[in-house]
């Protein structure tokens, strides 16, 4: 049975398995994927971080990804159940993290290849790493059905789709244990969903349904998302976000959006489920 090398991370308990593959030799499948994701017969985490060069990448890039050529690392990110997604903000931070921690970069600013381009990171001297996320598009409104209510929202792309909804009651009581049901004209490849609402000035909290993971811990681009959405229109905002897994900060302006949170790794070792 083949092996291969491997570290586990989280950013705010939002929680990767780290595949050091530089050379782009590993046939990541969406099995592979689900086994090493699983709680009980893997690993477990709520996606995959494969630690590629962007140059092994060859012409695999999407368009929407060529910022990301100019790229030395490419983090290929997985959902846990197996598919691709455009990008995550936990994850992104998480990334930055492992590749000083591996000695695999020695600046503490740098960019990472992501299917949504180039990200510029910062490690800050706190360890806390903060990534600019890019310009924020606010696509108007919709809505949600969740396991027991109908949640209203914003629209809101951080390269991967979002509905942010403000709710008046606590987010604590949402119940996202079934998987929303979403208008398809509007996210035909479906989205993550949040809920927040404004607890204190400057201070919101939310929880979020992951598209291909489920209620998470934590989510960098809903986080971000759900700033964006509470921020009014035309405004600057900085924003203390509390999830279930800690709290990010973002700050909110014309040029995009910028995550600001811990990131850390928490184990290292050899999987033989490749």
């Amino acid at each position: 049975m083949a092996s291969m090398r491997f570290a586990k991370g989280h950013g705010t308990e939002n929680d990767f398995v780290i595949l050091p593959d530089p050379d782009g030799e590993l046939q990541l499948t969406e099995e592979t994927v689900r086994s090493l994701c699983d709680r009980r017969a893997g690993i477990g985490g709520d996606g995959v971080l494969r630690v590629v060069r962007t140059n092994a990448l060859g012409e695999t890039l999407a368009p929407a990804a060529r910022t990301a050529e100019r790229t030395a690392w490419f983090m290929d990110y997985r959902n846990s159940d197996g598919s691709v997604a455009e990008m995550c903000g936990n994850g992104v931070r998480v990334f930055a993290h492992y590749l000083r921690h591996a000695g695999l970069v020695s600046e503490d600013r740098f960019e990472v290849g992501t299917r949504d381009g180039a990200k510029g990171v910062v490690i800050e001297s706190d360890g806390d790493v903060t990534v600019d996320m890019g310009r924020v598009e606010r696509l108007g409104t919709s809505s949600a059905k969740l396991a027991r209510q109908v949640v209203h929202g914003a629209r809101i792309s951080v390269g991967n789709p979002h509905l942010a909804c403000e709710v008046d009651a606590p987010v604590a009581g949402i119940d996202l244990t079934a998987l929303p049901v979403l208008d398809t004209e509007a996210f035909p490849q479906g989205a993550n969903v949040e809920v927040y609402s404004e607890v204190g000035p400057g201070v919101l909290e939310m929880r979020v349904y992951e598209r291909g993971s489920g209620e998470t811990r934590s989510c960098g681009t809903g986080i971000v998302a759900a700033a964006a959405a509470a921020t009014p229109e035309g405004e600057d905002a900085t924003w203390r976000v509390r999830v279930p897994g800690g709290e990010c900060t973002v700050h909110v302006d014309a040029s995009g959006a910028r995550l600001s949170g811990p990131a850390v790794i928490v184990a290292e070792g050899e999987t033989l489920l490749i």
